[in-house]
């Protein structure tokens, strides 16, 4: 059974702008996929559906604040209004803070809490709806292999990746019945913007890849045929998984 061929499906994809989000949102739309694309940023949204639209797909730019309610209601209405349906959601908006936890402000807490765990929450239960009554849905979370070790000074990062394990897990149970797969993955170091200031370091860097067995950050054209497949029909006895994609390094 094919993993790439999307002609027909509707995808939303959040923190969309750049990194893994923007790699995710170009496969989809390689894979036939139109796709709603949602970040802050506008101009960066802006970017990718031209390019979209330029080798002949479909696209929509959101920009949304994916904590703000009202704003996450909005870019799913968008989404039906504009393409008829919504089949496919990745949750990917993410930040990271890195601090000592007895020098970490409540504000920064909330802050990571509310981008990762919170948006996420949004996104699914607005999506969730029309899922149900189609009868069917893909729903892709993106957690981090930090959820599954012990990582210093991120502890609102990984407490907030762990929960969208827990989330994936049970939404997975609450909406089988649906026709509805909710997966999750886990990804480690990629060359990202995310991770500017570790693959801008040489010293960060070579710190960062002795802890990877792999030797090496992954590229994010590596993700793009695990989204495929858990965007896609080959996935539709799948649910509730997290696969991990980190060169090794959660289980050295």
């Amino acid at each position: 059974m094919t993993t790439g061929n999307l002609q027909g499906k509707v995808a939303i994809v959040t923190g969309a702008g750049r990194g893994l989000g923007r790699a995710m949102a170009q496969a989809l739309a390689e894979a036939g996929a139109a796709v709603t694309v949602a970040a802050r940023t506008r101009s960066e949204l802006d970017r990718f559906v031209d390019e979209v639209k330029a080798s002949g797909g479909s696209a929509l730019a959101c920009p949304t604040d994916i904590t703000d309610e009202s704003a996450v209601e909005q870019m799913v209405t968008a989404t039906v209004e504009t393409f008829g349906r919504v089949d496919i959601l990745v949750n990917n908006s993410g930040i990271v803070a890195t601090s000592a936890l007895v020098d970490q402000p409540a504000a920064e807490w909330d802050r990571v809490i509310a981008t990762n765990l919170r948006g996420t929450f949004l996104a699914t239960r607005a999506v969730g709806r029309h899922l149900i009554a189609q009868g069917s849905g893909k729903v892709v979370n993106i957690a981090s292999n930090f959820a599954l070790q012990g990582i210093a000074r991120h502890a609102a990062y990984s407490a907030s990746k762990g929960a969208i394990i827990a989330f994936t897990r049970s939404m997975a149970v609450e909406w089988a019945p649906h026709g509805i797969q909710v997966n999750a993955i886990a990804p480690g170091y990629f060359a990202t913007a995310l991770n500017a200031d570790v693959h801008g370091n040489p010293d960060m860097l070579a710190r960062v890849v002795r802890a990877i067995p792999a030797r090496r950050m992954g590229d994010p054209d590596e993700l793009k045929p695990w989204l495929l497949l858990l965007a896609g029909p080959a996935s539709d006895f799948m649910t509730g998984e997290v696969v991990v994609i980190d060169g090794g390094q959660s289980i050295r």
